[in-house]
């Protein structure tokens, strides 16, 4: 039983391996090759799982690509501040301009459904105001793709293969895919 389902997975992986946007994944390569050479800082977005892989990815972007970067999620007492003070809705939009965001820096997400006014609005009010701003915005996103989608200027979608496990691809996929990212980065 154990190894069926080591099996199932691993070929559903194959199956996302085989769909993935090769061209979105370069095009993110290019916009954070320009990040780095205008040395624009990046902003890195994500909730639950998602935040995990953001302070991750943080590290990469910073120590392997010498970009600045950040992820709102690792300073929880600002976060808590605003939950508390404003709402869970507005404690990325907020983070970001108290940042002062602009138009040379970058936004990364990280979301499994990608925002919508249900699921993770916070990280459609944070996409929202970075395109009033011209920030630009990658992001990998899995279901439809939700809001990312229509708000980024790459977005990379994790494919759907079985319904059960949406969560634990797409949250896997964004390290497979970060670190790709990074490492295309570096070698520019």
């Amino acid at each position: 039983m154990s190894l069926e389902y080591v099996n199932q997975y691993l070929s559903e992986t194959e199956e996302i391996l085989q769909s993935i946007d090769r061209n979105g994944v370069a095009d993110a390569i290019d916009l954070f090759s320009d990040l780095k050479r205008t040395q624009g800082r990046l902003f890195i977005l994500g909730i639950g799982g998602s935040a995990g892989n953001a302070s991750h990815a943080v590290n990469d972007f910073r120590k392997i690509c010498n970009i600045e970067a950040y992820a709102p999620t690792d300073n929880v007492s600002e976060l808590t501040a605003w939950t508390n003070d404003d709402s869970f809705d507005v404690i990325f939009k907020n983070w970001l301009l108290t940042s002062k965001l602009s138009d040379k820096d970058a936004l990364l997400v990280f979301s499994v459904g990608g925002g919508s006014q249900k699921a993770s609005y916070n990280l459609v009010l944070a996409m929202e105001t970075a395109k009033e701003i011209g920030t630009r915005i990658v992001s990998i996103v899995s279901r439809d793709g939700g809001a990312a989608k229509k708000l980024s200027d790459v977005c990379i979608l994790v494919p759907v293969v079985v319904q059960e496990r949406i969560t634990p691809h797409a949250e896997g996929w964004q390290g497979v895919l970060w670190h790709l990212i990074v490492g295309g980065v570096k070698d520019r």
